[in-house]
């Protein structure tokens, strides 16, 4: 019986990481497991989870959740890109896409674009998505069809991260944290997950130092073979009881902190913008999130440029007079991972994992991945070690790779107007990323050339921040030199006409949603 899976797993916090866990768990394994999940009611989330990687339409299909279903309960909006405003220099945007990228003759197109440039905008230049957002498009037909690209939608397309290899799908999602957290309650209980709402008093160790149980104020005390942390930034389980070391990213990204608003909108004046935006600031960026009833907005900045109230009014002030009365929600960010998010019998998904700022939209990545990596390294009772390490090397590789990525934007800015963006060009780097600098400065990145092991961001993604932030020189190959180009210029026309036919014949993200929340 060493080998029988443990059945009794407690998870401790909810929030997004906490349901999220708890649904999709149910989803994986029925009835043939016992879930637990305690949460206080005095604990309030953290707020700023609202937007999303395009891999998360996995997680809903693996809960065989329609966008229709979820969508209008969460107020969600469709995200083709994150934009990025101001990087470069005051006035200047381009766009991170969800599109793969096209290649000519064995060479992608960013390579060509550096070349032969059709235009200054290498974002709309090779990709349809940038004509798309700025047409203020929804990715699907008022019908529900899907824009036309080339990737799989069906029954037949596979549900998890780790099974989908195919082209990349066009869009991801905005959605409110706290309504998908209660969408995904009523989810997990219906399908019998236990749901305790109590304060946790004590966390139990048996002799060999594993966790035995919580007690909690009201409940008593709850068992469990296998527990889940998901208490957020306290790491109350794996930090606390457990004590496993945090590895600080402090010293490559130093915003640690984050002033927030929840502004109105009105979606039958206000056009809906299908994407992210990070807006460049003197001590940090801004992200602008649209929702159906509000806009989602703060300010992500480091403490030691700036300090709350300056952080707040600048918020305020790029508003405008919409934030006049809305109150601030000010965040302290613990950026970095447990050294392990595995420790003998527990597991850290969520903040008490890790975390990285969120420029690229990775918090609710990291969550999803860690779950589908809980299911596929599931314990059994001998609690074999090396299911532990696997899960392990997983999650730090991922988060490791994300950091690379987010510091690139960094060091790849030009901008470089105050001390703060001066000294993004002097920071230490992780050491391999330095020696990847120096290969893209004679290559755009392709897959020998970018951070080796999986962390959700493929090598499109290296190409268009560094073309976009424009303080890196790159340059085409010596070899385009030798290739008739007028395969290459033809993808070009081939990209602006495609973009031009679909902002014609897609409708509006408002008048998509307005559709959907019909009920039509």
């Amino acid at each position: 019986m060493t080998h029988a899976p443990v059945r009794d797993v407690v998870i401790v916090g909810g929030g997004t990481a906490g349901w999220m866990t708890a649904a999709y768990l149910t989803a994986a394994f029925g009835d043939r497991i016992n879930i637990t999940l305690v949460e206080s009611a005095d604990v309030g989330t953290i707020g700023v989870g609202e937007a999303t990687f395009s891999d998360i339409r996995h997680f809903f299909e693996f809960l065989g959740l329609a966008e229709r279903d979820w969508m209008p309960a969460c107020n969600a909006t469709y995200k083709l890109a994150v934009r990025f405003e101001d990087w470069r220099e005051p006035g200047h945007h381009f766009y991170h896409p969800f599109e793969q990228l096209r290649s000519v003759k064995g060479f992608p197109l960013t390579d060509w674009w550096l070349r032969y440039p059709t235009s200054d905008r290498f974002d709309v230049d090779c990709f349809v998505m940038a004509s798309l957002i700025d047409g203020n498009r929804s990715p699907r037909y008022l019908d529900n069809r899907l824009l036309e690209q080339d990737f799989v939608e069906g029954e037949a397309a596979p549900n998890t991260i780790a099974e989908y290899q195919g082209a990349q799908f066009p869009y991801a999602y905005h959605f409110e944290a706290h309504l998908l957290a209660k969408y995904l309650t009523k989810y997990a209980t219906q399908r019998g997950v236990r749901h305790v709402v109590d304060n946790v008093v004590d966390v139990g160790l048996d002799e060999r130092g594993w966790l035995s149980h919580v007690r909690t104020a009201e409940h008593g005390q709850l068992d469990g073979d296998l527990f889940v942390d998901c208490t957020g930034f306290r790491g109350l389980l794996i930090n606390k009881a457990l004590e496993e070391p945090f590895v600080s990213y402090q010293d490559t990204l130093p915003n640690d902190s984050a002033v927030a608003l929840q502004v109105p909108m009105d979606m039958d004046k206000d056009p809906i913008r299908p994407c992210t935006t990070a807006t460049a600031q003197d001590a940090g960026w801004i992200w602008t999130i649209p929702l159906i009833s509000r806009i989602g907005t703060g300010y992500v900045y480091a403490r030691d440029y700036m300090d709350p109230e300056e952080a707040e009014r600048t918020l305020r002030a790029f508003v405008g007079p919409a934030a006049a009365d809305v109150p601030a929600n000010h965040i302290r960010m613990r950026i970095g991972r447990s050294r392990r998010s595995w420790v003998n019998n527990c597991v850290a998904i969520g903040l008490s994992s890790g975390f990285v700022e969120p420029l690229e939209s990775t918090g609710i990545f990291f969550i999803h991945y860690a779950i589908e990596q809980l299911v596929k390294y599931y314990p059994a009772a001998d609690w074999d070690r090396t299911l532990r390490e696997q899960y392990n090397n997983a999650l730090m590789n991922v988060m490791d790779g994300v950091r690379e990525f987010l510091v690139l934007h960094y060091r790849g800015a030009k901008r470089a107007d105050n001390q703060y963006w001066r000294d993004t060009k002097t920071r230490a780097i992780p050491d391999a990323l330095g020696e990847r600098l120096e290969l893209w400065e004679s290559k755009v990145p392709d897959t020998g050339t970018v951070y080796p092991r999986y962390h959700g961001l493929p090598p499109y993604s290296y190409n268009c921040i560094l073309l976009g932030t424009g303080g890196i020189p790159v340059r085409p190959s010596p070899a385009l030199d030798l290739i008739d180009e007028k395969a290459a210029l033809a993808e070009f026309q081939a990209v602006k006409d495609k973009a031009r036919s679909l902002v014609r014949t897609l409708p509006t993200q408002n008048a998509y949603f307005k559709r959907m929340r019909d009920g039509v």
